[in-house]
């Protein structure tokens, strides 16, 4: 790893396994400066041989990644853009280009990790979380727009339609025990045990022949990843919607009463959308 980062603290370890660790604060919201330094960080691992395994994480263990700032959708759509142009100018098709890189990629979640936070962690190859304190959703539906980072795509996917409906529309906060039990993470984990676990697998990973590995994660890929064009459609949808009046003062009222600040609202954030009046 060569260069430098203002969000993200890169470990590299001589076994193969590459740590990353987000660190944007006050709450590790999705922002112009934590996707400016994805992107670089993605460049770097696709042209890079040396890692064959990357564990994200939070530097906070209330937040992974609670949601996108809704305040600079515009800046951080535009930083996203830099990973493959105009045409490409969204969350969506930068969390599939970490799906795609040649490494093996590892979420490792504690605290919040809701909307554009949960679509980094699905766009990751494996996910495991702590169980006392890993908190998931997709929120966006309560705003009034789809989830627009591959959130649809994914979860129908590993859910079914039934549950991906339940998440997606019921816009709640699910435990990690219920994220595991439909399948929207690999494992639910005690918190002491999750670095240790997620170590070992990721070591083991990385000591198998790199040729089998990646060529066996391309074939898995082919199988069971949306269609670029599908992530796209989300995206303009998202795009489209969250400039809408609807959007816009929902999102002012939620930004009242405490949203994207470290208050009880973002603690609990699946329930407060409920309370909001009908749209």
């Amino acid at each position: 790893m060569t260069q430098a980062y203002s969000t993200l603290r890169v470990t590299p370890g001589d076994d193969g396994v590459l740590g990353v660790v987000m660190d944007a604060p006050p709450m590790n919201l999705i922002g112009p400066e934590l996707v400016r330094d994805l992107v670089s960080l993605l460049g770097e691992l696709e042209s890079g041989q040396e890692t064959r395994v990357v564990v994200l994480e939070s530097a906070d263990p209330d937040y992974f990644v609670p949601h996108v700032d809704l305040t600079k959708v515009a800046e951080y759509t535009a930083e996203a853009a830099k990973a493959g142009g105009p045409d490409d100018a969204s969350l969506g098709m930068l969390w599939h280009k970490l799906s795609e890189l040649p490494v093996v990629t590892i979420a490792k979640i504690r605290g919040r990790a809701r909307g554009a936070g949960s679509e980094l962690a699905l766009a990751c190859d494996m996910r495991f979380a702590a169980r006392e304190n890993a908190v998931i959703g997709q929120p966006e539906i309560g705003f009034g727009v789809p989830p627009g980072a591959g959130g649809v795509q994914h979860l129908a996917r590993l859910l079914g339609r039934g549950r991906a409906m339940e998440a997606i529309l019921g816009a709640a906060d699910f435990d990690a025990d219920t994220a595991e039990r439909y399948g929207w993470i690999n494992r639910a984990l005690p918190d002491a045990e999750l670095d240790a676990f997620v170590d070992r697998l990721a070591r083991r990973i990385a000591s198998f022949p790199a040729d089998a590995v990646r060529s066996t994660k391309q074939v898995l890929n082919r199988l069971t990843m949306p269609e670029p064009d599908a992530l796209r459609a989300d995206a303009r949808r998202f795009q489209q919607l969250v400039r809408s009046e609807t959007v816009q003062g929902r999102t002012a009222t939620l930004i009242e009463q405490g949203l994207q600040t470290r208050g009880p609202l973002e603690q609990d954030l699946g329930d407060r959308l409920g309370l909001l009046p009908p749209a």
